[in-house]
């Protein structure tokens, strides 16, 4: 049965997250029914990572399992397709081998946060950015951020529904940078704790306003306590840009 691997981008703000729920509107849906419009296939598709509901992706990876060895290209263009009505789009397909997993071949995973920093709301990129109006330190952040780096026990961090077996990650990249009205919040990691990336950001604007110190931040991790966390960033401004794998 053919594999095909599938790079996706899509606007999470009018769906219940990626993962399939009955009865809601979710990415991993619509992507399934327009396989099945295509092909005549029920199928199941698997994903690098599931998005929380509002979260956007410009470079999620999933795979799927077709009956009919159909071209890569064909793949992508009969599925954009049948997703025109929907918020997502497929960016490039390819044929891979039956053991290659989106999800457990992955090496890593980047997440970008972008807040909009200014005094006036947004209107075009509306339920795509936090909206900051007091001015951030973004170099405050950045060096806070540094702390973070490394292996450590996120407890702090992890989401109190977060099914993962063990509080304990290795972050590689912790970056911030101020780009014109945005500051932007890059995270690299082989894996993340559920809503781990969101629950950084937060703690890390407290540094840009001034609230927190960047040894505040190291408590906060070194208590390994859930209610030492920062305020949790909204997903609006969370976006799945990558996936590595060997």
């Amino acid at each position: 049965m053919p594999r095909y691997r599938l790079t996706i981008e899509y606007d999470g703000s009018s769906y219940a997250g990626f993962q399939a729920q009955a009865g809601l509107p979710t990415v991993q849906g619509a992507i399934e029914t327009a396989v099945k419009g295509f092909s005549g296939q029920d199928v199941r598709i698997a994903a690098a990572g599931r998005t929380d509901s509002g979260v956007h992706a410009t470079g999620q990876v999933v795979h799927v399992d077709l009956d009919k060895d159909w071209p890569a290209a064909t793949v992508m263009n009969a599925l954009n397709a049948h997703l025109v009505k929907e918020a997502v789009a497929v960016l490039d397909s390819q044929a891979v081998s039956d053991d290659w997993h989106a999800r457990f071949s992955a090496t890593g995973r980047r997440y970008l946060y972008r807040i909009l920093n200014r005094p006036g709301r947004p209107a075009l990129e509306r339920g795509k950015v936090w909206h900051m109006k007091k001015a951030l330190d973004a170099g405050a952040m950045h060096e806070a951020a540094q702390v973070l780096v490394g292996h450590h026990d996120f407890t702090t961090f992890r989401d109190l529904a977060c099914q993962s077996k063990s509080p304990e990650k290795t972050l590689d990249v912790a970056r911030v940078t101020r780009v014109g009205e945005e500051v932007h919040l890059v995270f690299e990691a082989r894996s993340f704790l559920h809503r781990q990336v969101r629950s950084m950001t937060g703690t890390l604007v407290e540094v840009g306003l001034a609230r927190w110190t960047a040894q505040d931040v190291a408590d906060a991790l070194a208590a390994r306590d859930r209610t030492a966390c920062g305020p949790v960033a909204p997903s609006d401004g969370l976006y799945l840009t990558g996936v590595a794998y060997d």
